[in-house]
């Protein structure tokens, strides 16, 4: 029997009746307080997926990180809110010891064969194959999850903040470690794998989380199958850092120039 890929056991869920799941927390996924925000997204959406009542691909997902989930187990509240001939709205909660950790808002499509357009151009970078993976081990274990490859943009950990700051830009290819299919699950866990561009910004490191986290999918899951196990081309940046708060932007290419998702974060800082 093939052994279970660790994000497949890290958003693994026990259903305990209707809308309502039962998971734990993945060591493999573990991140400065609390799982990685991506594991997270992952999970939630995994409770939609696994519904008897879901219809068509996901489209977007937003999910709201409302305080640190402890290491243990957790239960998800999810409701589909409407349904209709195209769109399913559904509503989520994550609970652990009588409170809410996090919310999200997910909608699934039926998608069909109609009027296509690309009106983007995936960014240039040289192949997977001719860039050198990141050295591990990494100070965050949820790091270690995936192989990253920095085409520009490689985040540096610093003493004191760079003089002059540096811009927020990364690109570089992304795939799980070790290699798995990507399906909907894998690309709602790495579009929220970019470390945070204050990070970047900055070199130093200061207390910092995601509060909000969307995701639009553009892709079918018969499209994100046929690009096997990746990688895929991850491009992020920000546009402002200012009074505690912060946005980060994120696009996931195909190897073949297929975009396949983007999406978009607001993160807290303390200094």
């Amino acid at each position: 029997m093939a052994a279970v890929h660790p994000l497949d056991a890290a958003i693994a869920i026990e259903s305990l009746g209707e809308g309502r799941w039962r998971g734990r927390t993945s060591p493999a996924y573990a991140n400065m307080a609390g799982p990685f925000g991506g594991i997270t997204a992952a999970g939630l959406l995994n409770a939609v997926m696994l519904d008897a009542e879901k219809r068509g691909d996901p489209v977007a997902m937003t999910v709201n990180f409302c305080g640190a989930i402890a290491d243990g187990e957790f239960e998800i509240a999810s409701r589909l809110v409407r349904g209709g001939k195209y769109t399913q709205h559904w509503s989520l909660d994550l609970m652990q010891a009588g409170e809410t950790r996090g919310t999200a808002s997910i909608v699934t499509g039926a998608r069909g064969d109609v009027f296509s357009h690309h009106d983007s151009e995936m960014p240039g970078a040289p192949a997977p194959e001719e860039i050198k993976p990141l050295g591990m081990p990494a100070p965050l274990k949820w790091i270690e999850a995936y192989e990253f490859r920095f085409v520009e943009g490689r985040p540096e950990i610093v003493s004191e903040p760079f003089e002059p700051l540096r811009d927020s830009r990364s690109l570089l290819w992304i795939a799980d470690r070790p290699a798995r299919p990507l399906d909907h699950l894998s690309l709602a866990a790495i579009a929220d794998s970019f470390l945070l561009r204050l990070v970047k910004v900055r070199g130093t490191m200061a207390p910092m989380g995601t509060v909000s986290l969307t995701t639009y999918f553009h892709a079918t899951a018969a499209e994100i199958a046929r690009h096997g196990t990746g990688p895929v081309l991850g491009m992020a940046h920000a546009k402002r850092m200012h009074a505690n708060f912060f946005d980060q932007h994120m696009e996931l290419w195909a190897r073949d120039g297929t975009l396949l998702v983007t999406g978009t974060q607001v993160a807290w800082y303390k200094r």
